[in-house]
């Protein structure tokens, strides 16, 4: 597809409600479909980075504002399919154990380049705060030596990603790329993202110091995504270990693993970690793409996420689709009331979060929205949270329908015991 008519279809809003499908709905095919959503989700991911990483190429040959302008727009496109797959992080073992090379946050940045000197220079909870890897070939934390003389994917994979078993060491994956596209947001609850000069990674009129080095990171961590993000695409493939992973749970194991994705992302994970968190402590900090404000999109495509695999559809960026028999379906042959109730919840979430997005294409970014003081923000975060806590109670309800074992959903702090966020 040409990038005009991807552009287009990114930014095409959601359709209405899909029609039930044709296909006769019964646990197995409505396990096929999952699957099959699964396989055309990842794929896109893998296919958008690598749009990506192309764009990235084009900016290290000539860096300019419209170069780096680019590599950021193919970020934020390379977001929405990947983002529509975390519902498939909880509950499949095999996807949740991968999930933190390419996804996880926040970071402590210091680790891999520079920063203001707002940031500070040492933390008492993490040694490798400032080691910058960008400016120092070689360096000794904690008695542990480390040869960055060359940075590459090993590199990074291998001994700086939760280096020191800290997950603040965040070395690889979508929101490591993030930073060194757009840098620090240094603006608080103010308007504004991060805003990394293009000469960063100009080696002939370099800023910030290291620009080879800091291409040759941009490189490295790019290669890795393609890489990590190639492995889960073969395991959703139809021979794959995601698929037979699920095969193996049985029938019941595997609408239990899609609820347990569908439950603990809407609760504990967006609605806890992502955001109410973030809402109690007023800090953009706790925003998920903190660096280039995109965080109301990846909210969005998270909630999308969940009705993909309600619905049994996939609506694709550049052509993939999927549309077969769904858990929907299934419901509604056992009991057509909760159906059209879980349905209205997951219609009220996803307005819930066009909303979001509205006012941040319109009005002011989400951190702004989380930002103390700001009363109407804070409230359309607020009614956003409650949609998912409202929509996993209907969720909790379609377990019992179908007659499966209860189901633990992540929880999280700041939903379930608030007192301890301030401890």
């Amino acid at each position: 597809m040409r990038k005009t008519s991807l552009m287009l279809a990114l930014l095409a809003s959601v359709a209405a409600t899909p029609a039930f499908a044709a296909t006769e709905a019964t646990p197995q095919t409505v396990l096929t479909t999952y699957g099959d959503i699964a396989e055309a989700a990842y794929s896109e991911a893998h296919a958008t980075a690598l749009d990506l990483s192309k764009a990235i190429d084009a900016l290290l040959a000539n860096p300019t504002d419209e170069t780096l302008a680019a590599a950021r727009d193919a970020w934020r496109a390379a977001r929405r399919p990947y983002q529509q797959t975390e519902v498939y992080r909880f509950g499949n073992a095999l996807v949740d154990d991968w999930e933190g090379k390419v996804n996880a946050w926040p970071l402590d940045e210091g680790l891999i380049d520079y920063v203001d000197a707002s940031y500070g220079t040492d933390s008492p909870e993490n040694a490798f705060y400032t080691a910058n890897v960008i400016a120092n070939a070689k360096l000794t934390v904690n008695g542990q030596e480390i040869d960055a003389t060359e940075i590459t994917a090993e590199l990074l994979a291998e001994t700086l990603q939760e280096a020191g078993e800290i997950e603040a060491n965040v070395a690889t994956g979508y929101h490591a790329i993030e930073f060194l596209l757009w840098g620090q947001d240094l603006n608080g609850t103010e308007k504004g993202a991060g805003n990394r000069p293009a000469s960063d990674f100009d080696t002939a009129n370099c800023t910030g110091g290291n620009c080879d080095r800091r291409a040759a990171y941009l490189k490295a961590a790019t290669a890795l995504l393609l890489a990590d993000l190639d492995e889960m695409k073969t395991a959703w493939s139809a021979d794959g270990a995601a698929r037979k992973e699920l095969a193996e749970k049985g029938e019941a194991g595997g609408l239990a693993t899609i609820l347990t994705g569908m439950g603990s992302l809407s609760y504990g994970e967006l609605a806890g970690e992502r955001m109410k968190l973030g809402l109690m402590l007023h800090d953009p900090e706790e925003e998920h793409d903190c660096f280039s404000d995109n965080t109301h999109m990846s909210h969005l495509d998270d909630v999308i996420g969940i009705r993909n695999v309600w619905f049994g559809t996939y609506k694709g960026f550049a052509g993939a689709a999927v549309e077969g028999a769904s858990l929907r379906d299934l419901v509604a042959a056992k009991n057509p009331e909760l159906a059209a109730e879980m349905t209205a919840k997951l219609d009220a979430s996803l307005a819930a979060f066009e909303a979001l997005r509205t006012r941040a294409e319109t009005v002011e970014a989400y951190d702004q929205m989380i930002g103390e003081g700001n009363a109407e923000g804070n409230a359309l975060v607020e009614a956003a949270v409650q949609s998912l806590i409202d929509q996993t109670r209907s969720i909790e309800r379609v377990v019992s329908e179908l007659g499966l074992e209860q189901i633990a959903f992540e929880g999280s702090d700041s939903l379930d015991n608030p007192n301890a966020v301030f401890h």
